[in-house]
């Protein structure tokens, strides 16, 4: 079977091209969120907005910026787990808490994450020392944690909020559960698989031995505490009536997310926001996007402009040391 499935893989590839296949549907996406956004917002009362941003209390934007701050301090962990895996443990907490928290905040605004968050971490991580193909692997490492959390998320929240799931993929109820049932089996058979022995996958110097059981579940809190914490800042900043519980929002907040994700559009921009809004119909329009444009300054424009200062930062001491060592060197001549 196993033969059968990468002889089509290989197929597949070789008359239409996966890659082809990825901008297809990415685009495909992006132009059915423009259009469902479009349509949701045409009839927006610009004044009941900006009525609504202004009428957001301090003290819920206060916690909600404490919970999108515990969900960055989680993502620093995905770059500290993925060193520890491939063995690089004398690089410290405060260097991967950097490559982490900016990659991220840079990649959830620039788009193509894998690219431009791999770009900015190999900038910091090629100062230690590291290879390439060494901040490939903590790419990797670092994306299956969060594929991983997301699975168990969305499996164990639809299972419970199957009406959740409904909002945006317009099935049944048992269909949606039956889907979040496979989702966890396929999780469960992978962890498994890794408990049973050490696990490598890649080839020649690109080979990467994946987590074993304990840490496979470690990676799994690691991406549920991230997804919680977010989830719970896009909680915080919806309406409050009606209350549809915060599995309810977090299902269709994670769901959203990835949808973003899979557009790759800056930020999930337009897909996220349209998916939201169709999902939770619920809410006033005004009070829903206002909730929805303060979480986009919190978790995206906020960060992206700390990162920038963080980055621009070391890069202006890296310069001065570098100033310094010549200089010294040329009085050494």
């Amino acid at each position: 079977m196993l033969k059968t499935l990468r002889d089509a893989g290989h197929f597949f590839d070789r008359r239409i091209g996966w890659s082809r296949l990825g901008v297809a549907l990415s685009l495909t996406i992006i132009i059915v969120a423009v259009v469902v956004l479009y349509r949701i917002l045409r009839n927006i009362d610009l004044d009941s907005l900006i009525d609504a941003i202004e009428a957001t209390d301090w003290r819920t934007l206060i916690i909600a910026g404490i919970f999108v701050t515990a969900g960055y301090v989680t993502l620093t962990f995905y770059d500290l787990f993925a060193l520890r895996t491939i063995g690089r443990t004398e690089i410290p907490y405060r260097v991967a808490a950097v490559a982490g928290f900016t990659s991220y905040a840079i990649g959830h605004n620039v788009g193509a994450s894998v690219f431009s968050g791999g770009a900015v971490r190999y900038r910091i991580y090629s100062a230690w020392g590291l290879s390439v193909i060494e901040v490939t692997k903590i790419c990797f490492i670092a994306g299956l944690t969060f594929w991983l959390g997301n699975a168990t998320v969305l499996g164990l929240g639809v299972l419970h909020a199957p009406q959740a799931a409904r909002a945006i993929d317009q099935l049944p109820l048992w269909c949606n559960r039956l889907l979040a049932l496979i989702v966890l089996a396929m999780l469960g058979a992978y962890v498994a698989w890794v408990w049973v022995k050490p696990r490598v996958i890649g080839r020649d110097g690109w080979q990467v031995t994946l987590p074993g059981g304990p840490l496979t579940l470690l990676q799994i809190a690691i991406g549920i505490v991230d997804l919680g914490c977010c989830a719970a800042a896009m909680y915080m900043l919806v309406p409050d009536e009606p209350n549809l519980g915060f599995v309810t929002v977090a299902v269709i907040f994670v769901a959203a997310t990835l949808l973003g994700f899979a557009s790759h559009a800056p930020g999930g921009l337009g897909v996220f926001d349209a998916a939201m809004m169709v999902a939770l119909w619920q809410f006033d329009k005004e009070d829903l996007l206002a909730g929805l444009l303060l979480f986009r300054l919190l978790y995206y424009i906020i960060p992206f402009v700390i990162s920038l200062v963080i980055l621009g930062i070391r890069e202006l001491l890296l310069g001065r040391a570098t100033r310094g060592a010549r200089d010294k060197l040329d009085v050494v001549r």
